[in-house]
């Protein structure tokens, strides 16, 4: 879990109303993602129509699969890094892969402690621009305690050329900032569902602010949809 799903609940209040998700009088957060100067992603935007159009999250697999699980995530929570690899590569082969399960990846970057989040959250939409969510999505947190200590200078960037991506695409998306109002729609969302923390959960109408391991999901996933037995 996000370091602070593991304070006090009022500690955790104070970080998700506080600005709206953001310290308040901070408009942006600004790093530098490559050596051509600083990429700016807003962090208390206004959500437009335009910003969710045809979009409700990241979605991996079937879309007759009879169950979906909504993850809400944060880039830098290490919680949500040993979730990615090492419980997810089993639950996308045995459950994904197979049919019985459709994954719906949110973002819900946690601004206060975790300054790096919402520029690696927009990395990662950027990556999706051209195919490539998953191969972001997990290189960038394979090198979570890489670019959290030694700061997120080029690192979300060089995963995208190891990803095969067209630099200048990416480049251009990234100083954009055109999914700023799409990741703080998100955001948004999981506050009225009461996500509190991340990695969160949403299954059949439930929230799992915990921890899950692959078990974990397969016991959802047997509850909310059974396999028939072998006749």
């Amino acid at each position: 879990m996000a370091k602070q799903q593991q304070q006090q609940p009022g500690m955790n209040r104070f970080y998700l109303l506080l600005g709206g998700l953001a310290v308040v009088g901070v408009g942006v957060l600004a790093y530098l993602a490559s050596g051509g100067g600083a990429v700016s992603i807003p962090a208390n935007v206004t959500v437009l129509a335009a910003d969710t159009a045809g979009f409700r999250g990241y979605l991996v697999g079937s879309p007759d699969a009879p169950v979906e699980i909504t993850e809400y995530a944060d880039y830098q929570c290490p919680g949500c890094a040993g979730f990615a690899v090492v419980q997810w590569p089993s639950i996308k082969e045995r459950l994904v892969d197979t049919g019985r399960l459709r994954w719906r990846f949110r973002d819900f970057p946690l601004d206060g402690p975790h300054v790096f989040a919402r520029l690696a959250a927009h990395s990662v939409a950027c990556a999706d621009e051209q195919g490539r969510f998953l191969e972001q999505n997990d290189r960038i947190y394979a090198t979570q305690t890489s670019w959290t200590r030694g700061g997120a200078d080029g690192a979300f960037r060089t995963a995208a050329q190891a990803n095969g991506l067209d630099m200048d695409r990416y480049d251009e998306c990234m100083r954009s900032a055109r999914y700023a109002g799409r990741i703080q729609a998100s955001v948004e969302e999981g506050v009225r569902l009461g996500v509190g923390g991340t990695p969160t959960f949403l299954a059949g109408g439930r929230l799992y602010p915990t921890g899950l391991n692959y078990d974990d999901v397969r016991r959802i996933v047997d509850s909310l949809a059974p396999v028939a037995p072998t006749p």
